[in-house]
């Protein structure tokens, strides 16, 4: 069964077993706006934690995206491409990247949802 928590940099990280899915959360997508593009790693491309591995870009600004744990890419949603929108539909169900992860430990560290709920915004 898979696992989500969240990071202070405002993504979120579903992990089953070692492979974990990356998307951006609700309050990012909102602070955003409406998104037009976004860049995606390469597949294969080895991260560390906290590292940046793309760029969504919206009609309001452009926004790193860090990978709050390390890993390998395994696969990036290719409908972002064509449909970036896709995250401003449901941003906690659209995924961004799937990655192999380097350390469980790292995503240990991460917040509940209820710990990022009460993140001051």
């Amino acid at each position: 069964m898979a696992v989500r928590k969240y990071a202070s940099s405002h993504e979120w990280v579903e992990l089953e077993g070692d492979i974990a899915l990356i998307g951006i959360t609700d309050y990012a997508q909102e602070s955003l706006g409406t998104i037009v593009f976004v860049d995606l790693p390469n597949i294969g491309k080895s991260f560390s934690e906290n590292d940046v591995f793309g760029v969504v870009e919206s009609v309001k600004a452009a926004s790193d995206l860090y990978l709050p744990v390390a890993g390998t890419i395994l696969e990036v949603n290719e409908q972002l491409a064509s449909s970036p929108d896709l995250i401003n539909t449901d941003a906690e169900q659209t995924w961004i990247v799937k990655l192999k992860l380097t350390n469980l430990e790292e995503f240990d560290k991460l917040m509940s949802k209820e710990e990022y709920a009460a993140l001051p915004k």
